[in-house]
């Protein structure tokens, strides 16, 4: 919940966040050169070698050393509030969000984006109305469909692979029936318990699901009650498992089991099946579009630079631009497997499993197709940041999982979404 009180840092804690800043260290704190840049992210070992890359680079073509500091995930978020409340902020940081309480100390990454050499995405991008951009996404991310393919050959049914060729959720139930029919699965779907993976399907029925109004206000039709009421009759322990969404069942491992015909997740699950999914053939399908093709475009991370003087800041954006230079940015994006912001790159992913290869591709034409309401969410948490405004834990999957339970209507259950809503970011 939104709240006006901030709880201070220790002198402990700042004098630690101090010492992990290392001062911004490397000369120019108001002026003069800068040979050292601080970087703070969270990601996993494999996904840090793109950056580590990325800082070497750097350094050969400038001089200047990029610091990298991987920090837990559950505690970026907070380390950098701590440190923006102690002045001891990094100079760039790939972060989940943004945060009201540092969101006037960044650079301004404008120049970046409307350099049209850069091929960035505008769509994905969030800009204050004097055009001002805070953060930069460092990938992106999207919803989309899984299947069973062993399950699917089994049974002779096929599936789309195709965005232009795909088929509404009635045709896509109708096939998963009959795979279910013929081989003995359990449930024809998983879907992910999450407020991302709801909206993607809320839009690809033509619903326009928590969409905010010039006055801060979230309307709601009657499109979208029908369509939200669609879902939780899919939740009928036959076509989905109830339990998912009302007592936190594990999709992945519901789907990895083998008797789920097919799962609503995210293109992250396409490296973790090719290392981890042994017992059956899985592959991508083409997201139902009932009648908008559309998906739910995330940022993988956002890359801000501070101001922590005018050299500082300057030179935090030299090392963010150089980053999206877009050979520098084909090869970070190829390194760590990333979904990119910017078009008409030479990518090649790494992987050793056809089925990951393709199912990037996939994604990638899905997110080229996807109505421009995919990234909606996105750019408004980004505005909200920069307004000053903070969403707190989002009230859906709880929600909806009365829905499901049959303790309220769709209609009740919007009110409820969107009176949180509007109360902490309207």
């Amino acid at each position: 919940m939104k709240s006006s009180k901030r709880v201070l840092p220790t002198l402990g804690a700042i004098a630690a966040l101090v010492l992990l800043a290392g001062c911004a260290s490397g000369g120019a704190g108001d002026g003069g050169k800068v040979d050292k840049l601080t970087f703070w992210l969270s990601t996993s070992p494999a996904q840090e070698k793109g950056y580590q890359d990325l800082a070497a680079a750097y350094q050969e073509k400038t001089g200047v050393t990029v610091d990298i500091v991987n920090l837990p995930y559950d505690g970026l978020q907070t380390k950098l509030r701590e440190s923006a409340q102690a002045n001891s902020l990094p100079d760039v940081v790939r972060a989940a969000g943004i945060d009201p309480i540092w969101t006037k100390k960044t650079v301004d990454l404008s120049s970046i984006v409307d350099d049209q050499a850069n091929n960035i995405d505008q769509d994905i991008i969030a800009k204050s109305d004097d055009g001002t951009v805070t953060s930069i996404p460092s990938d992106v991310t999207a919803a989309g469909l899984f299947v069973n393919k062993s399950l699917f050959d089994q049974a002779g049914v096929a599936y789309p692979t195709d965005p232009a060729k795909t088929w509404t959720w009635d045709e896509f139930l109708a096939a998963a029936d009959q795979v279910k029919a013929k081989t003995g699965a359990k449930y024809d779907l998983v879907f992910d318990s999450s407020p991302s993976r709801l909206r993607a399907y809320m839009f690809t029925k033509g619903a326009g699901f928590m969409q905010q109004a010039s006055d801060g206000s979230f309307p709601v039709d009657g499109d979208t009650v029908d369509a939200l009421q669609d879902f939780a009759d899919m939740n009928d322990d036959s076509i989905m498992p109830k339990s998912v969404w009302t007592s936190g069942q594990d999709p992945n491992a519901l789907f990895k089991s083998g008797q789920v015909v097919a799962y609503f997740s995210g293109v992250w699950q396409s490296s973790d099946f090719a290392s981890n999914i042994t017992g059956f053939d899985w592959a991508s399908a083409a997201t139902p579009a009932d009648p908008t093709h559309a998906t739910e475009i995330n940022y993988g991370g956002n890359i801000i630079g501070f101001e922590n003087s005018d050299a500082r800041g300057t030179a935090a954006k030299d090392f963010i631009s150089f980053m999206y230079e877009p050979t520098n940015y084909a090869q970070l994006v190829t390194t760590n497997g990333f979904l990119p912001v910017e078009t008409g790159l030479d990518i090649s992913y790494p992987f050793e499993s056809q089925a990951a290869k393709d199912s990037f591709a996939l994604y990638q034409e899905e997110i080229d197709a996807a109505d421009p309401i995919s990234s909606s969410y996105a750019k408004q948490s980004a505005r909200w940041g920069i307004e000053g405004k903070e969403l707190g834990t989002d009230p859906t999957t709880t929600e909806v999982g009365k829905l499901i339970n049959g303790d309220q209507s769709a209609k009740e259950t919007l009110q409820k979404i969107t009176d949180y809503y509007e109360k902490n970011v309207g």
